[in-house]
């Protein structure tokens, strides 16, 4: 795209500097062949054949940055597509530096982290088996095409602490609203694969570590997808990432239409000769109220203020409790041990509980300290599971059969906890919904041709497309718990399951043990009798719904 310098935001150095940048790089790119001669003939091969960012060159290249915005907490400053943003002119939120080292997926502006971070260290894997990363360097030449024309900014020295947050805040969604009645669909015995799922995605969260490790240049999952298998794999799990986030953004439609017409259910308005009901209603003020959000080139406020999710999710387990505890609705119901019939239905929600694997990976290598990955993860999925256990225990004791899809509609009416909790479940997404279309739509920017200078009015058109479908469907298919079972039994499944698997056994490949290939194959066997069942038993309530 030949758009100015000022419409990208994006910095360019002076002749002179960016001279200077390309000696240094070649001249590390000199010393760094020296040191490889000395090491054997085959060694200097592999790292010729295997250079830093080359797994990054093909589409999508936005994937990097739009997922660390969607998955982190960033530094706050707001501007619109196309428009100079307010980080340019100095906020007190921003370092007064700018840095010349970033991948070709990153732009060069870097933001003050909210948490202390340490100096960069060299990643290293913990595989015997898997070589060091080399320490790379880049630098932006003014004949470059710009990536992406918005500015985002990341962190790459997350503490241990922030990477915890950031896990949690990804994995700890809209899904804890479903697990009460997930285990009514599956019955007590189901619950049993909720923490089922948890162990085999901790593993297969392992599992995309040692394929990052496996080769320099290995950042994200599309990075992973094309070391396993070439460009195909690259696309082609992007493009189910992509779906996925796409998914996602109609479940936030339907949940807010949801629980705003539990607040007003009366609400009603007559456009045209057209009845617009409660649920049309709020569909469409929540999509004119996002909208703005979308279009905005530069997030980081939005990032920022979502990173209250973790916050929003013990808030709304809290005020469950407190209604069942406190204001006197007990815990009574005794549930059913095993529905057979619609136990694929929880399947598929118990899933959709830990699609956070597009995200991991980028936690990874923003990590100052890799080697603590494996303890990050393992305290995301303990918290997350207990939540999520905690939440389909009292949810399904206190309504037992009556349970709907969002225990939120459940709660009495007339109670303050009842309106915290209602409202916290309403607030959040409007926070969430434009960091998770965003990666969509930095994507599809991607093909907008070069020679258009004014790409961002197509942005904006792009963008105001995907929302407006979005409330489309929602209102096509307004059923957020079968939705959500669709998305856990056919996306979930593969992003979590099936993909980390398979793309280990085939970086990896004769450098694994018996046991490792064993679990590997066992586990894609779960994901694939898993997502078939599920995917099946969700379409088809779903067609049953529409029918009546």
């Amino acid at each position: 795209m030949k758009n100015s310098v000022s419409d990208h935001s994006f910095y360019v150095e002076s002749d002179e500097e960016e001279e200077e940048v390309e000696k240094e790089f070649d001249k590390a790119e000199e010393n760094n062949e020296g040191n490889a001669s000395d090491s054997s003939d085959s060694s200097a091969d592999h790292q010729q054949q295997i250079k830093p960012g080359s797994y990054n060159t093909s589409w999508p290249q936005s994937y990097r940055q739009s997922i660390d915005l969607y998955s982190s907490v960033q530094s706050p400053s707001i501007g619109f597509l196309g428009t100079p943003t307010l980080s340019r002119l100095g906020s007190s939120f921003l370092s007064s530096s700018l840095t010349r080292r970033h991948t070709p997926e990153t732009l060069p502006t870097v933001t003050k982290p909210l948490l202390d971070e340490q100096q960069q260290q060299q990643r290293r894997s913990s595989h015997a088996l898997l070589p060091p990363l080399p320490t790379r360097r880049y630098s932006i030449r003014k004949d470059e095409k710009p990536l992406v024309a918005h500015e985002l900014p990341l962190s790459r020295q997350c503490s241990f602490g922030q990477a915890v947050l950031n896990g949690i805040n990804v994995l700890c969604g809209v899904g804890i609203l479903s697990t009460s009645y997930a285990a009514k669909e599956g019955g007590w015995a189901g619950l049993s694969i909720l923490f089922i799922f948890a162990a085999l995605s901790f593993y297969t969260g392992i599992l995309l570590r040692y394929c990052l490790d496996s080769a320099p240049g290995l950042e994200t999952y599309p990075d992973i997808g094309q070391a396993a298998f070439g460009n195909f794999g690259r696309v082609a799990i992007s493009i189910i990432l992509y779906v996925e986030l796409y998914a996602c953004c109609i479940e936030y439609i339907i949940l807010e239409s949801d629980n705003l017409s539990s607040l007003f259910p009366n609400a009603n308005i007559s456009l045209g000769g057209f009845e617009l009901n409660s649920h049309v209603l709020f569909a469409l003020m929540t999509t004119l109220a996002v909208l703005p959000t979308v279009w905005l080139r530069d997030l980081r406020v939005l990032s920022y203020i979502s990173a209250g999710g973790v916050i929003a999710s013990v808030l709304v387990v809290l005020c469950l409790f407190w209604v069942g505890l406190v204001d006197g609705v007990g815990f009574h119901n005794k549930g059913t041990t095993l529905n057979l019939g619609t136990l694929p239905v929880a399947v598929g929600l118990y899933g959709y509980c830990y699609s956070g694997h597009a995200v991991f990976p980028n936690i990874y290598t923003s990590m100052a300290r890799p080697n603590q990955f494996p303890a990050v993860l393992l305290t995301c999925f303990g918290i997350c599971t207990l939540l999520y256990a905690g939440v389909a225990v009292m949810g399904y004791k206190m309504f037992g059969d009556s349970i709907q899809s969002q225990f939120t509609l459940n709660l009495p009416q007339d109670l303050v906890a009842t309106k915290i909790a209602v409202w916290t479940t309403v607030v959040n997404p409007f926070t969430k919904y434009a960091l998770t279309m965003s990666p969509v739509a930095m994507c599809l920017e991607e093909l907008i041709p070069s020679n258009h200078s004014k790409s961002y009015i197509y942005s904006i058109l792009i963008r105001t497309a995907l929302v407006v479908s979005t409330l489309i469907v929602g209102l096509s298919v307004p059923f957020f718990g079968l939705v959500m079972s669709l998305i856990g039994s056919l996306l979930t499944m593969l992003v979590t399951l099936i993909l980390p698997c398979a793309c280990f056994l085939s970086i990896v490949r004769g450098k694994i043990t018996r046991l490792q290939g064993a679990l590997c194959i066992i586990i894609i066997s779960v994901g694939a009798v898993s997502c078939s069942f599920g995917t099946y038993s969700a379409l088809s309530k779903i067609v049953e719904s529409l029918k009546r």
